[in-house]
Parts: C-alpha cells; structure tokens; sequence
C-alpha cells in the first residue's frame, strides 16, 4: 500500500512535536491572576476569572496578606466602565500561558502518541477500507483538539492533518473511492502572548481598592472598600512617602465618614416616610401617602441623591402603601353604600345568632360527652327546631352570603348533635353519643367562623 511511507512520516513528525515546546509562561508569575483593564487605563487584579453578570462584572481582588495568605475582597463595578478588547486579549493570553505552563505539553504530547498509534495501525492495514476508516476517526480527534484547547500548538495540528489528508486520498484511491471532501480543521485565533503581571505592590494595590470605590454604587461596599484601603495604606510602608500617606489617610478618613453620615440621613429618611405612609395608608388617606412621596423627592434632592438605590427602594415601598391606600378607601367607600343593608341583615339575625351563643355551652358538652341533662336537652331542641330553614329565608346581601351560609351550617350542626344526644340518651348508645360529639364540634366551629366574617363585614374595612 502506498501510504506507508508517508504513516511512517507522519509518526516521526509526532514523535518530534512531541518534543517540541512553545515558549511558556514564566514560573515566577501567578497563573491564578487575571487583569480588568479599566476604560481610563487602570488595570485591577482578579484573582482566578471575573464573571460577567448583566450589566456588572464580579470578581475576587487580591487585597494584601502575603504570596502564601492573600486577603480577598468580592467586588463588584459596572461593566461599562470595563476596556473589554483590552481585558479579553489579556485574558486570553494568560488562559493560553497557563494552560502551555500547566497541562499543555502533557495533553499534546497523549494527542500525538494517540496519533501516532493509530497511524501505525494504518500503516499495517491490509484492508484499505478499514485503514481509511480509522484515518477518518484520527482526523476527526485532531481537528476537534485546538478549540478544546485554547488554541495550543493549533499550526503544528494543521500541519499533521494536512499530511494525513494526503493519506486519506492514497486511502481512498485503494479502497475505489472516488469523491473526496474533507472538512477544513477548525480553528480559533491566534493568541497574541503578552507578559503577564504578578501580585502588586501595596502601594499600588491601595489605589486600585480606591479606584474600585469610587465605581461603587454601594455606600456599604464602598465604605469597606475604603476601611481596606486604610489597612493597605498601613502595608506599603515606605513604598508612599509618608507625607502623602497622611494627606491619603486623610482623605479615605472623611470619606469614610461622609459615607456613614449620609447613609444614616438615609435611614432616618426611610424610617419617618414608610410611618407617615404606612399611618395614612391605614386610614385611607390617599392625598397624605403621595405627599410622602413628595416629601421623598424633595429630602432626596436635598440629600445630593447621593443613595438611588435606597430611594428607589422607598419610593416603591410608599407607593405599595399607596396602592393599599386608594384600595381601601374604594373598600370603605362601598362599604358606606351598603351600610344600610349590612344593618338590616344584622337585625335580621341577631336573634337567631343569639340562640346560637347561648347554646353553646350545651354543645361543647355534648362535644365532650358530658351532657347536658335531659330537660336542658330537650329545650334547646324546641328552641331551635326550624331555626336553619328560618334563616334560609332571610335576605342576605350577596358579600355576606358566605358568612350566613356559615350561620345556616352551624345552626343544622346543633340540630343534628341535640338529636344525636337525646337518640344517645334514650338507646344508651355511645356510638351515637361520639355521632353527636362530632355534629357539636362542628356546630362550634362554624358558629366561630361565621361571628368572625360577620363581624368583620358589619364593620368598617381595615387594612389588611
């Protein structure tokens, strides 16, 4: 077969390849180091890869310690203010310088040696159809590598998949195949390979915490920050003259003070406006919650609308207290409206509610199998004989209907338990006596819930 010669090249080429390296990363820079460069040129250190969350970009900042114990600081700042070709050529190097450094070598030195095994394989094959086959499967691994892998070593991949194409066509000319296409190898970007920066200094670690502060839009965030800039301030030691050490403390001093100032105006702020709106909103006084929110806007203004985010978080908060407000008043307003009726209904059944009351304590005895006497018994049972289908003539508003629905059971509840006890009584059952317990338990609990809804709709709407 003709493709042994050119099987035997292609393994040479591996085993040299193999033995080949790039240049790599050097052994003295932290592969875990990443760089945001920021628009105006500022270049923050992120230890391990940032994330990209919407609108903001997170990561962890090295903040001082030693190499061994670095101290970390979760920062977050608007991904606009990112110079992102800048970020992502560096990322992209150090991924690939990494990579080369760690793993690389070792991952394309199995690709070769897995090539070249199968290559040989070829190289013996007295099935051409079976050779092109598994010099298929080998180009296929090959040209699925450089995109798994950053990039690496991706020409030295080209140039054995263009070798072996000749192969496959001597392959395919064996077997009496006539048509050959081939895929091109896919590929991605050269990586252009920049140096990569270590740990810096305290000194300029501190105005990179300071930089990051003034991104924030956080005054929590901002104000620790700003605490972490004072320790590393105590870090850098000589690195800052002492003359401007001081005028930097200084500063970061009032800053930090300024922040927590205004961030308890902000408090006292939120805490008067959500009373005033919640106290107005509870007696449906519409006109007092807005102007709260007028109040808002105003003290805000005021303020430098230094805190959006604790405004807006107000502002929606008082107008969930508006909304509740403008709810309760057209409540109570109906309920005005239909006063009239809501009186006539309590009228209606303030007798037969009553009988119900005053029953009560014979049916939580019957409840607990423990009476009542006899003739006790058989007066409740005329006094409320008819009483449930008296009420299921009443005239009964259409809000208030299951509430009376409530009264109607419970009233045919205390019928049946009075007729269960004394049918107890008479057989001597105690069946029947557990038969009467349950209809008295029920008969209590939706007297309780029917007073409750009645109660609640006779008066004026709450907030709830």
């Amino acid at each position: 077969m003709r493709v042994g010669p050119l099987t035997m090249r292609l393994v040479a080429l591996c085993a040299l390849l193999v033995v080949t390296a790039p240049v790599l990363a050097s052994a003295d820079t932290d592969p875990t180091l990443r760089r945001v460069f920021l628009a105006d040129g500022t270049a923050l250190v992120s230890y391990g890869e940032f994330a990209r969350l919407d609108d903001r970009v997170v990561f962890s900042m090295p903040v001082g310690g030693t190499h061994e114990h670095p101290r970390f600081h979760l920062v977050s700042i608007p991904a606009g203010s990112v110079d992102w070709p800048r970020t992502d050529r560096y990322t992209a190097s150090a991924r690939y310088q990494q990579y080369a450094a760690t793993r690389g070598e070792e991952d394309f030195a199995r690709l070769s040696n897995e090539v070249a095994r199968v290559l040989n394989e070829v190289a013996l094959a007295t099935n051409p159809s079976a050779a092109l086959q598994t010099a298929m499967q080998a180009r296929t691994t090959l040209t699925q590598w450089p995109p798994a892998h950053f990039g690496y070593r991706q020409s030295d991949v080209r140039e054995i998949v263009g070798l072996l194409d000749e192969a496959i066509s001597d392959l395919r000319a064996a077997a009496g195949i006539g048509a050959f296409e081939l895929s091109l190898v896919a590929t991605v970007a050269d990586v252009p390979l920049e140096p990569l920066f270590d740990m810096p200094a305290p000194g300029e670690l501190f105005y990179q915490v300071i930089r990051v502060a003034q991104l924030t839009d956080r005054s929590t965030e901002r104000v620790s920050l700003l605490q972490t800039a004072l320790a590393l301030l105590d870090e850098a030691g000589a690195a800052i003259p002492a003359v401007d050490a001081t005028t930097l403390r200084t500063a970061v001093v009032q800053q930090v003070r300024d922040d927590l100032l205004t961030d308890e105006r902000y408090l006292q702020l939120t805490k008067s406006s959500l009373q005033s709106a919640s106290r107005a909103a509870a007696r449906a006084r519409v006109r007092d919650v807005e102007a709260v929110l007028v109040t808002v806007a105003r003290e805000d203004e005021r303020l430098g609308r230094r805190r959006p985010e604790v405004i807006q978080a107000l502002k929606t908060s008082v107008e969930a207290e508006l909304d509740a407000a403008r709810r309760l008043r057209l409540l109570r307003d109906r309920w005005m409206l239909r006063r009239s009726l809501y009186r006539e209904y309590n009228r209606a059944v303030e007798s037969p509610l009553l009988q119900l009351v005053k029953a009560q304590p014979a049916l939580d005895a019957i409840k607990r199998l423990d009476g009542p006497e006899p003739d006790t018994l058989a007066t409740l049972q005329a006094r409320l004989a008819g009483g449930a289908e008296r009420l299921q003539r009443t005239n009964v508003p259409l809000d208030l209907r299951a509430a009376h629905d409530l009264l109607i059971g419970a009233w045919q509840f205390a019928e049946r338990a009075l007729k269960a006890r004394h049918e107890a009584i008479s057989l001597g059952n105690l069946s029947t006596a557990w038969e009467a317990s349950s209809a008295a338990a029920g008969a209590l609990m939706l007297l309780s819930r029917a007073q409750s809804e009645i109660r609640t709709l006779l008066e004026p709407p709450q907030l709830r």
